[in-house]
C-alpha cells in the first residue's frame, strides 16, 4: 500500500499542541477523546501510513502528565448496549479498556456514571467497580439539557454532580462507545473546578472529520459513510467562517452545540475560550498528509466498503435504508462505483461461472486470485491458501493441505461435534491445519510465513461468510467485503 501519511510527525505535532493547549489554559485540561483510542482501523485505512494504536502512543508520550477518566452511561448499563465492532456490552468494554490503558502504563483514575438514575444494574456494576478498587462517581439527568443553561450551570445541575478528583494537568475523558457524556462530564468539571477557584480548560480531540482540507475530500466523505448510521453530515463551520474568515470542516452535531456550550463557557468563567468549534479542536491530522492522492485513492476505497457492509447489515435485520441511500449519495460525490473495487468482479463472475459460492483478493502486485467452493474447501479457505502460496511464490499445483489432513477434522465435525453434511472447514481450523502441517511440510511452513503480508489486501466474497471466517478475516488484516445474500435460503444463518 502507497503510504501517504506521516505517522512519525502526527505523532510529535499532535503532542505538541496538547501541551501548548494545557499551558494555554494554565496547567489544567480537560480533553474529550472522541473516536478509537485502540485499534483505529478506519484512520490507517483513510490515512495509509497511519498506524492503529498512533493516539494511545501518543498518549504515552505524555503519560507523567496524563490521567484518564472513563465515561459510561447508566441507561447503557441497564440495557446491556452491545459494541458492534467488539460484540461486547458496553461495561464489559470499560474493564477491557481499563487494562488495556494499564498495559500501556496510562493512569486510570476513575470512572463515572453519567445521567445515573438508579438504574438497578448501574448500582450493581457500581459496586463491582468499587470491589476492583476502582473510584467511582456519580453524574444526574439534567431537565431541559442542554437548552435550560440556568439550571444546567447550578448548584442544582452541574453542581449536583459528584466532583471527579484528578491529579494531573492533562484529563483524557474517554468512553466505550457514543453518547457515553463525555462532554457533559468535561463542562461538570470546569463547573466545579471554577467554584474551587482552579484554572482549567475543555478541548476535544476527534480526528474525523479533518478540518482543514475540502468539505468533499474523500478522507471527510469516508467519515461520512462510516458514521451513516449516525446522521452526522460534514459541513463547513460557520462560526468560524464568520470570526476568521476561514473555512473549516466540521460536523453538524457541533456546530449545532456550539451556542450552548458557549453560553455555558461564559456562565462558568464569565468569558468563552473559543469563537468556533473548530477552535475547540486539536487535531493535526490534516498537516501530516503526506500523499493527498493515496489518501484519496484508499479513502474511495472504503467509501465502497462501507456501501457492502450497510447492504449486508440490512441484509441481515441490523440495518437501515438510510445509511445505504446516503452512501450512494456519498459514491456519486467521490465519483466511484462498486465496479472500481477490482475484486468485486472477479468473485461474482467466478460464482457465476461455477454455480457456487466464490471469493477474489488483489494481491500487493496487482494480481486478482479467486477461490472456488468444492468438495473439500469454502471459497473463502480456498482463497486463503492461494494467496499464501503467491505471497511465498509456490507453484499454484502444490497442494498446501492434503485430502489427507482435511477429511479426518471434517470427521470430526460432522461425527462428534454435531456439524452436518454440508460443513466445511472455517478459516481457523484451516489454518490450524496449516500450521500443523508445516512442522513436516516446507510448502507449508513457507505459506505460514506471509500471513503478516496479508494485511491491507483487498478481498470480496461473493456470499455473506459466517461471522467466524469474517474474524479471521479482520484478524489477519484483510479488508472484506459481501455480497448481500447468503448462501442459503435457510432462515436461521451461523
Amino acid at each position: 500500500m502507497k503510504i501517504g501519511f506521516d505517522n512519525n510527525k502526527y505523532l510529535k505535532t499532535q503532542s505538541e499542541n496538547i501541551r501548548k493547549r494545557i499551558d494555554h489554559f494554565g496547567g489544567k485540561l480537560y480533553l474529550e477523546f472522541g473516536g478509537k483510542l485502540f485499534d483505529d482501523f478506519h484512520a490507517s485505512r483513510v490515512l495509509p501510513g497511519f498506524h492503529p494504536d498512533s493516539k494511545i502512543t501518543m498518549l504515552k508520550e505524555l503519560k507523567d502528565q496524563a490521567e484518564i477518566i472513563i465515561a459510561i452511561n447508566a441507561a447503557d448499563i441497564e440495557k446491556n448496549k452491545v459494541r458492534g465492532d467488539l460484540g461486547i456490552t458496553y461495561d464489559m468494554d470499560l474493564l477491557r479498556l481499563i487494562d488495556a490503558f494499564t498495559n500501556n502504563g496510562l493512569y486510570v483514575g476513575s470512572v463515572v456514571l453519567t445521567r445515573f438514575a438508579e438504574q438497578p444494574s448501574a448500582i450493581a456494576y457500581e459496586k463491582k467497580l468499587k470491589a476492583l478498587g476502582l473510584k467511582v462517581y456519580r453524574h444526574y439527568p439534567i431537565a431541559g439539557y442542554p437548552s435550560n443553561i440556568p439550571l444546567i450551570v447550578s448548584d442544582e445541575g452541574y453542581g449536583k454532580n459528584d466532583y471527579i478528583e484528578t491529579s494531573r494537568p492533562l484529563v483524557v475523558v474517554t468512553a466505550p462507545g457514543p453518547g457515553s457524556g463525555k462532554m457533559a462530564t468535561c463542562l461538570s468539571q470546569l463547573y466545579h473546578e471554577n467554584k474551587r477557584g482552579i484554572k482549567a480548560g475543555y478541548a476535544k480531540f476527534e480526528t474525523f472529520p479533518v478540518w482543514n482540507i475540502p468539505l468533499n475530500h474523500p478522507v471527510n466523505l469516508a467519515y461520512e459513510a462510516a458514521t451513516a448510521d449516525l446522521d452526522d453530515v460534514n459541513m463547513i463551520d460557520p462560526f468560524h467562517l464568520e470570526a476568521y474568515g476561514t473555512t473549516c470542516v466540521n460536523y453538524n452535531r457541533d456546530v449545532e452545540v456550539f451556542p450552548v456550550l458557549n453560553a455555558i463557557f461564559e456562565r462558568i468563567s464569565g468569558t468563552s475560550p473559543y469563537k468556533s468549534p473548530t477552535d475547540m479542536g486539536v487535531n493535526m491530522v490534516g498537516y501530516c498528509i503526506c500523499d493527498d492522492d493515496a489518501c484519496r485513492e484508499a479513502s474511495k476505497m472504503e467509501i465502497i466498503r462501507r456501501y457492502y457492509q450497510a447492504l449486508c447489515e440490512k441484509r441481515k435485520g441490523i440495518g437501515q435504508d438510510a445509511p445505504i441511500y446516503k452512501i450512494e449519495l456519498l459514491m456519486k460525490k467521490a465519483n466511484i462505483t462498486t465496479g472500481d473495487r477490482k475484486c468485486v468482479m472477479a468473485a461474482n463472475i467466478k460464482a457465476e461461472q461455477t454455480g457456487a459460492p466464490a471469493a477474489a483478493m488483489e494481491m500487493p502486485d496487482g494480481t486478482i486470485l479467486t477461490g472456488k467452493t468444492s468438495p473439500l474447501l469454502g471459497a473463502s479457505s480456498a482463497l486463503l491458501l492461494n494467496a499464501l502460496k503467491h505471497l511465498a511464490g509456490i507453484e499454484d499445483s502444490v497442494e498446501l493441505l492434503s485430502p489427507t489432513i482435511i477429511e479426518p477434522i471434517m470427521n470430526l465435525k460432522i461425527s462428534h461435534l454435531g456439524g452436518d453434511q454440508t460443513s466445511l472447514l472455517h478459516l481457523n481450523e484451516i489454518l490450524i491445519a496449516l500450521s500443523i502441517a508445516a512442522v513436516s511440510d516446507e510448502h507449508a511452513a513457507k505459506a505460514i510465513e506471509q500471513l503478516d503480508n496479508l494485511r491491507g489486501l483487498e478481498a470480496h466474497s461473493s456470499v455473506i461468510l459466517a461471522q467466524i471466517d469474517e474474524g479471521v478475516f479482520k484478524s489477519l488484516g484483510v479488508n472484506l467485503t459481501c455480497e448481500p445474500k447468503y448462501e442459503t435460503s435457510k432462515l436461521y444463518h451461523k
